[in-house]
Formats: C-alpha cells, sequence, structure tokens
C-alpha cells in the first residue's frame, strides 16, 4: 500500500504495472508446496551469505540443486540469517518481502515472536491455488520474463502461467563439444537438442542444430538468448577460429585452447543468429568467475556484432562505471538494473544517477528481479520502486529533473522500455 499524502508522481511510480525481465522461477521451486521460513532463506540470495552455491575453477564442488523437500525449521536455524548476518541487504531485502507478503502492518523484523506465525502462514500460502500469480499481481507485476537455468528449453507458459516468458540459456551448447560435458547447472548440450528432435554427429551438423534450435524459440515463447557464461569461463570472446573449435569436436577433455575456441565460436554464431532473428542477448556481467568477468572483457564481441542487441546484466557490478562508458560508446547495448540494488542500495544509487546522465537516450535501462520465490520478487521490486524514487527526489531537488520528467522515465524503466525491446507488442 502507498504511505498517505504521497506526491501524486511518486504514487503513480509505486503504482505503476512492472516488465519484470528476468527472473529464476523454476516451475520445480517456485511451483513447489514444499516452502516453509527457512526454505525461502535458503533458496534464496541471503543463502549466498552462508555459501556461495557456484564453484569457482580452483573448486572440485558441484552446484548443490534445489531441495524439494522441507528442512526443519525453529528459531535456532534463523539466527545465523537474522542474527549473524542480518546487516547483509540480501538478507535485509528478503526479510522485508516475506513481511510484506505474509505479516502483520505492525511487524517490522522476522523475531522469536513471529517466526512461528509466519512459518505458518508460508506453509498455508503453498496449498493455495494461485498463491504466486495474485501475490504478483498485487506487486503490480504484470509480465515476466524468466530463465529456467534447470531447462532451457522452457515453454513457461504451459507451467507458470500466461503472463510468463522465458529465455535460451546457451551455456551448455557453449561447452557441448562432447556428449558429457556440462556447464555449471548440469545442462548437456547432446541432451538438449536430442530433446528438441537434433543429433548432430559432426561439428558443422552441430552448428547447424543450433540454429534449427534457436529457430524454434518463437514456438516456446522464448524472447531472448541468455549468455550466463561468467559462471563457466571468461567472458573474453575471440574472434571465431573454425579450426581450433573444431578441434575440440567429441573429445572427452579437451586442452584450454581448443575449448575456449569452441565457446567462442558457438556464441558468435548465436550473436549472428541474434541480430538475424531481432532478438536480444542478456549478458551477465561482474561477479561469477570475478577475475574473468570484467565488463571491458567483452567489448570485442559487442563490437564484432553491431547489429546484435545486447543486454548488459546487473550493472556489472562492482565495475559500474566501466559498464556505463561501454553503453556510451557502443550504442547496441542497453541495461539491466536487476540485482545491482540487491548487492547494495547505496551502491545502486550512485551508479543510478550516474546512468540517469550517462546513457545516450531513456530506452536504455529496465529491470526484473532476479528470483526463486514470489516472496523475495516482491521485496526486491518494491526496493526498486523505492530507491527510484529516492533517487528521482534528489534530481529534482538538484534541478535536474522537473517532477513531470521523473514519472516519464520511470514508467519507461518499470514497463515501456523492456516491452519495445523484447518486441513484446
Amino acid at each position: 500500500m502507498t504511505p498517505p499524502h504521497t506526491p501524486t508522481w511518486q504514487r503513480a511510480l509505486f503504482e505503476a504495472p512492472l516488465l519484470d525481465v528476468h527472473e529464476h522461477h523454476i516451475p520445480s521451486v517456485y511451483l513447489s508446496d514444499q516452502v516453509n521460513l527457512l526454505t525461502l532463506f535458503q533458496q534464496s540470495y541471503a543463502g549466498w551469505t552462508i555459501e556461495r552455491p557456484y564453484p569457482l575453477p580452483s573448486e572440485n564442488k558441484e552446484e548443490p540443486p534445489m531441495e524439494s523437500k522441507l528442512p526443519p525449521v525453529d528459531w535456532s536455524t534463523l539466527t545465523p540469517y537474522l542474527e549473524e548476518r542480518g546487516s547483509n541487504h540480501f538478507v535485509r531485502n528478503l526479510v522485508s518481502g516475506i513481511l510484506h507478503v505474509h505479516g502483520d502492518p505492525d511487524w517490522t523484523e522476522i523475531d522469536r515472536d513471529n517466526w512461528e506465525a509466519l512459518n505458518n502462514r508460508i506453509l498455508k500460502s503453498r496449498r493455495q491455488s494461485g498463491f504466486q500469480s495474485n501475490t504478483l499481481k498485487k506487486a503490480g507485476v504484470d509480465r515476466i520474463i524468466t530463465d529456467d537455468y534447470t531447462n532451457p528449453l522452457l515453454l513457461a507458459k504451459d507451467t507458470l502461467g500466461e503472463s510468463y516468458q522465458s529465455v535460451m540459456r546457451i551455456n551448455a551448447f557453449a561447452l557441448g563439444w562432447h556428449p558429457d560435458s556440462r556447464d555449471h547447472n548440469g545442462n548437456s548440450a547432446a541432451k538438449l537438442l536430442k530433446q528438441a528432435g537434433l543429433e548432430p554427429d559432426t561439428f558443422e551438423e552441430y552448428i547447424e542444430a543450433l540454429t534449427l534450435l534457436a529457430r524454434q524459440m518463437e514456438s516456446r515463447g522464448q524472447v531472448a538468448f541468455k549468455n550466463a557464461l561468467a559462471y563457466d569461463r571468461s567472458i573474453s570472446f575471440d574472434p571465431p577460429n573454425a579450426q581450433l573449435a573444431k578441434q575440440a569436436w567429441r573429445k572427452t577433455n579437451p586442452n584450454e585452447a581448443e575449448r575456449l575456441a569452441f565457446g567462442d565460436y558457438v556464441v558468435d554464431h548465436i550473436c549472428k543468429l541474434a541480430a538475424e532473428m531481432d532478438i536480444p542477448v542478456q549478458t551477465h556481467l561482474g561477479t561469477g568467475i570475478i577475475r574473468a568477468s570484467h565488463p571491458m572483457n567483452i567489448a570485442g564481441l559487442i563490437e564484432r556484432h553491431p547489429r546484435t542487441r545486447f543486454l548488459l546484466m546487473h550493472l556489472a557490478y562492482p565495475w559500474s562505471r566501466d559498464l556505463l562508458g561501454l553503453a556510451f560508446v557502443y550504442r547496441n547495448i542497453w541495461i539491466d538494473l536487476t540485482w545491482s540494488w540487491l548487492l547494495s542500495p547505496t551502491h545502486f544509487k550512485s551508479a543510478f544517477h550516474e546512468a540517469i546522465e550517462i546513457l545516450p537516450d531513456e530506452s536504455r535501462m529496465m529491470l526484473g528481479g532476479d528470483n526463486w520465490h514470489v516472496e523475495e520478487t516482491c521485496g526486491t521490486l518494491r526496493t526498486f520502486r523505492q530507491l527510484m524514487i529516492e533517487t528521482f527526489e534528489e534530481k529534482i531537488s538538484s534541478g535536474y529533473f522537473t517532477e513531470k520528467e521523473c514519472l516519464r522515465l520511470g514508467k519507461r524503466i518499470l514497463y515501456s522500455n523492456a516491452r519495445q525491446f523484447f518486441h513484446l507488442d
């Protein structure tokens, strides 16, 4: 609910519809009835404060699957988040979302007195048909684009509802030199292609199969490619070298040069397809394998594909200023603000101020939740609206913007930029 006495322009932005361009609403997790209060902390970014879920090259562990059974919950299992990590914004954002969806109006924290009531309400909510979709509607979320990294060929409308579309994550295909090769989420290119009725025998047939798979995206309701290779390798993609890439084909353990060349060739091919099909390429920047995910690493790929529209994600935290420099120079770059304010509202507001001033036009920014459960999504998107309005207030007080200009730009960021960018009319 919008606070009373809120200025008209702010009320309009609090209540405006939102097009969420990036979620991880995975049907088996998002719609599961095996969710309690502790589950929400474990299956959220708050869980990252205890253990980073993805492996670095120096680590042998595999990313753990999302658990589908209810963990036992009592106050002692919650204190590692609420008391030991309560200052972390991942935790604070999730607490805000849980209280907004399930709490009483006067509750300002999760404590010893209310956690059991919250837990019971969460359990009850998962037995209510349409709980997730109704909650998003109340939050003003009109449409959602999801990235199910467990199923890159997801037909989202069939499982999540009419308001959903999905993206095709390309990681497995960039690592698909052998049927047993997997991306960091355990996906096999050979299995995914077979699922689509494609079983290439040669490297050339493999590249053609990727083309055919891309041509099927519209039938699956998929509106973009998703490049999350920052979790698997460097995002420095060299010009394609077909001879070296082909040397990786069907090897169980190609050398590093062959592996990189294979991925470079696949990514380059997908960028060409994206231009031909007028489909954007969402690209994860920042964190991941952090020493290899600086936004400047991807400049060569962007420069080689001027007709491909790249949606660069997360404000490339912690290198937001470098990302904004790239977006000023290369006019085939758009910015997904997602996740950046979850890491640090302070950093986000500073970078958002600069983005408003630097980006070449007002079509360049959009946002999403990047979450697994509806409570975290609601908290994340409510936090964004508040931070956007705070930034606009500062722009008004300095004389940079008028209220009318803030309202125009705010509505573009919340909805119309994404609708135009993904051709969702």
